[in-house]
């Protein structure tokens, strides 16, 4: 089996029973690594680039650092190699650590990582991305500053002399916590450690964290079981079916984002592979094929009432050479739910690098009871990107975004029927849809289309010459039209035939839906996941409401009542008030059914939503 890389709660663990008291040396002040208040736990005194330098684990003796900052220079050959710093050692095995990867610096997302080690287990694998990982040049045979900054449960990692981190810690996995401090890496002279300081400060200021939507559905409340050896087990069998009665259940929830981290909760027997054993229930109203996504490290069985449904080994290099196991929802399985409830039982096996799951329930959708189905359109248009309605004819017109080069738009009633569904031809991937003066307006990729309602025919072309992704359009009452221009991030005008650029900046990032209502223009700017209004006259930007990071606000609908029904591309709908308060109406992220540009008809309490991917519009009458 694969070597674990060296995450070193072995050695941790003998330097957790050195705890004392907090330490009367002066901090900030170089420790040489031959001082007695050093713990060599495997580590060597070495000469190297001219240094004294350490050459593998150790830890002080007499700290108790809580927050604060810690200093070491880090020289790296750049073989494969892990040095970093372990804080708020507490127990044996459980501390927070951040490392460098030298031999991915410059060409992955985690040169460098943080990982909370529980129980003696190292957990890079469940814990990747925004807040874990980070890209960073790391050079050679030289040596660099590593930085640490920690303030409760937040932390910051500097490398070299930058004042920019190259990763922030949202949320130290243990808590604000107390212990002492170590340095790790092999004893292979791959990485070398000097310069050595420390200093506690409570004063250190950081932005608060970002706040997170938990992902809809996710299956938090668990019993699990006590570790076994999997060599022991016949894990394509339940406990119940190979005779195994000796199991104790202890019951456990997962992280809001679903994770359930069975190192908190279990340690390893000292195998080199374990196996232990989780349990929930999932009920169902009546007979019915259910979706289950799910992710776990490092492999899986999973039995539904009895019967093995699943058998997954997501080890670290086991699918191909450069396969991480970095867990996540990427898989899922249907499962034949009985009506009543079900026991969904997993065996989840580990080695190393991490030992957890996740479960999502597929079924999970948020409907505000405001909504009611009206009809569904499946399959019969070609990607609908944005929906407008036509007052005068009592019709709608909905953009198909792409036919293999043989665009089109479709004339479709409020009842869900498609009128005709090649309408209008000629278009080049169409996007946004707005009706100005009887005349419908068509974002293209050769610029604004008009559209002659009544013969159906494309009347003129208004080229947008310095754009790059036009996306949407509206007007204003003078009869100038605003386009968003996602790629080029700005909002192009169109006034007499003329194009200019009229609003660029930090303020616009992204930009895709957009309305004008009254004296502003109304839009999306998926840069920062908000909705904001420019002023038609000093160009002035207010953010109206924040959907949240990684949001597309693509619709944008007035309401009728002063405040807007707005989309998430991802499968979100909102109704914004005009003081600005938020309500949630619908929400299919789980099931990946996208909202692209919406429209909402106020006086019919129509709400008509394109899918754009999953070849879909769906339209709810919204009670008021």
């Amino acid at each position: 089996m694969m070597a674990s890389p060296p995450i070193v709660s072995r050695a941790a663990a003998a330097a957790c029973a050195l705890l004392a008291t907090v330490s009367l040396h002066a901090e900030n002040e170089p420790i040489a690594f031959d001082s007695d208040r050093w713990q060599l736990t495997g580590g060597r005194i070495v000469t190297h680039l001219d240094r004294q330098t350490l050459a593998g684990p150790a830890f002080l003796k007499d700290v108790q650092f809580e927050n604060g900052v810690i200093e070491v220079d880090i020289a790296v050959t750049g073989e494969r190699s892990y040095p970093g710093i372990t804080f708020h050692m507490r127990g044996p095995g459980n501390h927070e650590e951040v490392y460098v990867r030298p031999h991915r610096a410059g060409l992955y997302p985690d040169a460098v990582q943080y990982t909370p080690v529980f129980n003696g287990i190292g957990s890079w694998q469940l814990y990747s991305g925004e807040g874990f990982t980070a890209p960073a040049e790391i050079p050679t045979d030289e040596w660099v500053k590593l930085k640490l900054e920690v303030k409760g449960t937040q932390a910051r990692v500097f490398l070299g002399e930058s004042d920019l981190p190259v990763l922030v810690v949202n949320e130290l996995k243990h808590g604000p916590g107390v212990g002492t401090i170590g340095l790790t890496a092999p004893a292979d002279r791959t990485a070398y450690f000097s310069n050595f300081r420390y200093r506690s400060d409570d004063g250190l200021v950081f932005d608060p964290p970002p706040q997170v939507t938990p992902p809809m559905g996710m299956i938090r409340q668990w019993e699990i079981s006590q570790a076994f050896e999997a060599s022991q087990l016949d894990l394509e069998q339940t406990p119940n079916a190979q005779g195994l009665a000796d199991i104790t259940w202890t019951s456990v929830e997962g992280e809001p984002g679903g994770l359930v981290d069975i190192g908190r909760h279990v340690g390893r027997t000292g195998g080199p592979v374990d196996c232990v054993y989780a349990r929930t229930t999932l009920h169902a109203d009546a007979d019915e094929l259910r979706t289950i996504g799910f992710g776990y490290s490092d492999a899986v069985v999973m039995f539904l009432n009895g019967q093995i449904v699943f058998l997954g080994n997501s080890a670290y290099r086991q699918r191909d050479p450069s396969f991480l196991g970095i867990v996540g929802l990427n898989d899922n399985v249907y499962l034949p739910l009985k009506k009543g409830d079900n026991e969904l039982l997993l065996a989840v096996v580990e080695s190393f690098g991490g030992w957890g799951f996740m479960c999502q329930d597929g079924s999970a959708v948020i409907q505000h009871e405001r909504l009611t189905k009206a009809w569904e359109l499946r399959r019969t248009l070609r990607y609908p990107e944005s929906v407008v309605y036509d007052q005068k004819r009592g019709v709608m017109y909905a953009s198909n975004f792409y036919a293999g080069g043989r665009e089109f738009l479709s004339k479709i009633s409020l009842d869900g029927r498609i009128e005709e569904l090649q309408w209008v031809s000629g278009l080049s991937r169409p996007t946004g849809l707005c009706i100005h003066e009887d005349r419908l307006f068509a974002v293209d990729r050769t610029g604004l289309v008009e559209i002659d309602i009544d013969t159906a025919q494309i009347a003129a072309r208004h080229p947008v010459p310095e754009a790059r992704f036009i996306n949407d359009v509206a007007f204003d009452e003078a009869g100038a039209a605003y386009i968003t221009d996602s790629a080029g991030a700005a909002i192009h005008r169109l006034h007499n035939g003329e194009a200019e650029v009229w609003l660029e900046g930090e303020a616009v990032s992204d930009p895709n839906g957009i309305c004008v209502v009254g004296d502003e223009v109304v839009f999306g700017n998926s840069g920062d996941g908000s909705l904001k209004a420019v002023n038609l006259h000093n160009k002035s930007v207010r953010t109206i409401v924040s959907l949240g990071p990684g949001s597309i606000v693509d619709g944008i609908r007035p309401d009728g009542e002063g405040g807007f029904i707005i989309s998430d591309f991802n499968g979100r709908v909102f109704a914004v008030a005009a003081e600005g308060e938020m309500t949630e109406l619908l929400n299919t992220t789980v099931r990946n059914e996208y909202c692209a540009d919406l429209e909402y008809i106020p006086d019919r309490g129509l709400l008509v939503i394109p899918s754009l991917y999953d070849n879909r519009i769906v339209a709810y009458e919204v009670a008021q």
